[in-house]
């Protein structure tokens, strides 16, 4: 099929599809999901069911189980973390983002090979969700951009069937809050996270980036999840079994 590029919740989101056959009605199915999750779950959109909820127009029994789920999440890394990953901080609107984008996308993903799509990258500003092989004996090769200099990477890694996420502060500033203290998280320059499923990729990245240096060990410690990561005094902490290319 190809690659097809569109902006959706801010960013640009890829979907290079390499299986034969049409996958066109599969594509606009994965975008305008993408695009629905963004209006439902968006902080930044008055009208959104997370705004509504927050400002008290719902209750929790008059919410979509697609949001319930995701603020179940919320509160599973929000305790996983100790309080350091946090949707709703004092002071600010409810903002679960850090779960939504990984969640919507690795859903998009599993909407995709429901059709029956079998090797394709998708790609959501650098989290990322791979099946298969763009060609036998291949894997997909993510790069993880330098956090310090622009438009450089600083790891390749290879992904096959798996996902790939990437927290740190060079897209929209000092935007990852310690929860606990409710200052910027510091400590880390960079934190890449590869697990089977994004969801926990996403959220893994992100509270681990939250916890700051505790979060090398936190992170290299979950379940499923390998860990790339860069300390404020730029030492590199990798998982051995980490696919660099």
């Amino acid at each position: 099929m190809g690659t097809r590029v569109e902006l959706v919740m801010g960013l640009p989101i890829s979907l290079d599809l390499r299986d034969d056959g049409d996958f066109s009605a599969a594509a606009d199915d994965v975008f305008g999901w993408l695009r629905a999750v963004d209006a439902r779950f968006s902080p930044f959109k008055v009208d959104s069911e997370v705004r509504r909820y927050d400002r008290g127009e719902l209750t929790t029994g008059e919410l979509s189980d697609d949001l319930v789920e995701v603020l179940g999440l919320c509160a599973e890394y929000e305790e996983l973390s100790g309080g350091a990953f946090k949707a709703r901080l004092p002071g600010r609107p409810l903002d679960p983002c850090a779960v939504v984008k990984g969640w919507a996308v690795q859903r998009a993903a599993d909407r995709l090979r429901a059709a029956g799509a079998r090797n394709f990258c998708l790609n959501a500003g650098g989290d990322v969700v791979t099946a298969g092989e763009p060609e036998p004996g291949r894997p997909w090769l993510v790069g993880v951009r330098h956090p310090e200099q622009f438009e450089a990477v600083c790891a390749v890694i290879g992904s096959r069937d798996g996902a790939v996420a990437t927290s740190a502060e060079y897209e929209r500033g000092a935007h990852i809050v310690d929860g606990r203290s409710g200052l910027p998280a510091a400590g880390l320059l960079s934190v890449t996270i590869v697990a089977a499923d994004l969801t926990v990729a996403d959220a893994t990245a992100t509270a681990a980036f939250a916890l700051g240096a505790e979060g090398i060990g936190w992170a290299a410690s979950r379940p499923g999840c390998s860990v790339l990561i860069i300390d404020a005094d730029h030492r590199v902490h990798r998982s051995a079994g980490l696919d660099l290319h």
